[in-house]
């Protein structure tokens, strides 16, 4: 077990649950769990997490509008970002270029896979 914690954003309750069993179970790690971006922001006022899964689309603040401010605050900017989307656009694979993120994951999450992927894009050997 590891004392790695992340931070889950995503609007969808069934699918934030599923991402933090996997995460849980299969990796081992703690999780935090936000159904939007005004409730990621929060839970950072309290809580460093290791990493943040953030899903795109989200009503109100959108994951775009929701990395901004994440970028924008000294306390937040160090945290990788890992980006869940159903649909990359090729100007999104432009936008996702010019932000730091530290990549993306597709939706639908394959939850087996799920654990290595995160482990992979953060550099985080199990």
């Amino acid at each position: 077990m590891t004392d790695r914690q992340i931070l889950v954003v995503d609007d969808e309750e069934h699918l934030r649950e599923l991402v933090q069993a996997c995460l849980e179970d299969l990796g081992g790690w703690e999780t935090l769990a936000a159904g939007s971006g005004e409730e990621c922001l929060q839970i950072l006022q309290t809580a460093q997490p290791n990493a943040i899964l953030l899903d795109v689309s989200m009503p109100g603040m959108d994951g775009f509008a929701l990395y901004d401010r994440l970028q924008s605050n000294p306390l937040t900017r160090a945290i990788p970002v890992i980006l869940l989307t159903a649909k990359v656009l090729p100007s999104d694979r432009a936008k996702f270029a010019q932000m730091k993120i530290a990549g993306v994951i597709s939706k639908p999450i394959q939850p087996t896979i799920l654990t290595v992927e995160v482990a992979e894009i953060l550099g985080w050997d199990e």
